[in-house]
């Protein structure tokens, strides 16, 4: 989806650089001047990331933990100044910062560390779903004409009333943490909080507080004792996505939660009761992981008591046309488009592409595909390059590329030819990838000779665009246990 930062930095030349570099990754830039009610009026504006001086970061962290203690419907606190010791980096991290940064850092380094920054938001929060959703997600949104997701769902409902763990398995961008909410908002525990952590998103030196908490003092910058997240969850579930990416000391501790139904927290010298029901989400082979020793095999039969694997879109397509109007209904008022319809050939190119991406992708591409239309109907030339390649050549031959002036794109105007054109080849070399990928079932040595590459720079181009080798790896079906 496309962020929304909200620059609330009072330096002119920092707040322009930084507004630049924001751009420049394709993030919606609101700027705020003045020191008074910055948080308030943040959130107002729908804001995903909110940059502020370092000197108000504290009031703004304040006002969101009164709203949302868990900070994960609520936007990230990012503290921009001139100069950072690391104790004081380590502070405003400590105080619950989503990133601290120098305003005057070189704009390669600053650019990287915005982009981790906002990549690591997104991964925070809602794996499938754009982020702020007015309604709990519930069980009933999953209908489906698809029969490989009827028998999926046929044992979703089977288990949602149980209180055991739960694994979700399943393909980046699956809807992994959705269909979470949904069986916690259906279950015995519906009424109780539901907090997320993605293990993958989160520094391993933060992760032991993030999840159980510290006291004042336990390290350098705990100025003050903080809750960990399963305190938070305490009467209601714990979610942890990516959880083969814990660290294996800390799945030591994880263990004991699942096994004694208590946590201690960093720094604390007694352990007290949680009551949570824990699930837990990956798109890795945990399996696979026990036999290599990267995950402890009682951690994964604890967590497995019940295992889900969330088929991939490209195994259900006949639900794509009704998920992309869906889409387009929801985008609307947040995109500000009186864009209503999809017309038969973009729909048959979206039916036709493999999805790598998935649900995730789907969402990402309908939003896009609505601020670039230019009417009430999305047609194929809103879709980005390497989805209009899966039009029909008869029909492709009409509307991929515009043919006159009266029907270039208004947005296509509203940017510069070169970043134009290079977004359009970024979207083709991101699609070609995907695709090889999948052809070569993840095989980086493969995929690079086919592609005319050397395999590093295919490394440097799956950073780039988000690949995952794994994602491309047969994996094994799994029922429930």
């Amino acid at each position: 989806m496309l962020l929304r930062a909200i620059l609330a930095v009072n330096d002119d030349v920092a707040r322009k650089r930084i507004r630049q570099i924001l751009r420049q990754i394709d993030v919606i830039v609101d700027v705020l001047k003045g020191k008074m009610n910055v948080w308030d009026r943040a959130v107002a504006k729908g804001g995903d990331v909110l940059l502020v001086d370092q000197d108000v970061v504290e009031d703004a962290i304040e006002r969101g933990a009164e709203i949302d203690p868990s900070r994960l419907t609520i936007p990230a606190v990012v503290a921009i100044s001139d100069y950072q010791s690391p104790e004081k980096h380590a502070a405003l991290i400590a105080l619950g910062c989503e990133g601290a940064l120098q305003a005057d850092l070189p704009e390669r380094a600053l650019r990287e560390a915005l982009t981790a920054i906002l990549e690591k938001r997104q991964a925070l929060v809602n794996a499938s779903l754009v982020r702020r959703q007015v309604a709990t997600p519930q069980l009933s949104d999953f209908v489906s004409d698809s029969p490989t997701m009827q028998a999926f769902m046929d044992t979703v409902y089977r288990v949602v009333q149980s209180d055991t763990s739960l694994l979700i398995l399943g393909e980046t961008g699956t809807g992994k943490e959705r269909l979470a909410r949904a069986v916690h908002a259906g279950g015995p525990r519906g009424g109780s909080p539901f907090v997320a952590v993605n293990c993958a998103a989160l520094p391993e030196s933060l992760m032991e507080s993030e999840l159980f908490g510290h006291e004042e003092g336990a390290f350098t910058g705990a100025t003050r004792a903080r809750k960990g997240a399963f305190e938070l969850a305490h009467g209601g579930t714990m979610f942890l996505d990516e959880v083969g990416d814990m660290p294996l000391h800390l799945q030591v501790k994880l263990l004991r939660v699942l096994q004694e139904r208590e946590v201690q927290r960093v720094g604390g010298e007694q352990p007290f009761g949680v009551d949570v029901r824990v699930m837990a989400a990956s798109n890795r082979d945990l399996e696979k992981g026990v036999e290599d020793g990267q995950f402890r095999k009682d951690l994964y039969y604890r967590l497995s008591v019940v295992t889900l694997d969330v088929p991939p879109l490209r195994e259900r397509k006949e639900d794509i046309p009704a998920l992309a109007c869906s889409y387009v209904e929801f985008h609307r008022p947040r995109v500000g488009r009186e864009v209503y319809n999809i017309e038969d050939n973009a729909v048959n190119a979206l039916v036709r592409y493999g999805w790598p991406g998935n649900v995730r992708e789907l969402i990402n591409v309908i939003e896009r595909a609505m601020l670039l239309c230019r009417t009430d109907t999305i047609t194929s030339a809103d879709l980005p390059v390497g989805i209009q390649g899966f039009v029909p050549l008869q029909a492709a031959s009409s509307v991929t590329i515009p043919r006159t002036p009266e029907d270039v794109p208004s947005a296509w105007l509203a940017r510069p030819l070169r970043e134009l054109r290079d977004s359009m080849a970024a979207d083709l070399e991101r699609v070609y990838l995907a695709a090889m990928l999948h052809e070569t079932n993840g095989r980086i040595g493969e995929t690079a000779e086919r592609a005319g590459l050397d395999p590093r720079s295919l490394f440097d181009k799956m950073k780039q665009y988000g690949l995952d080798k794994e994602d491309f790896k047969p994996k094994k079906q799994k029922g429930p246990r």
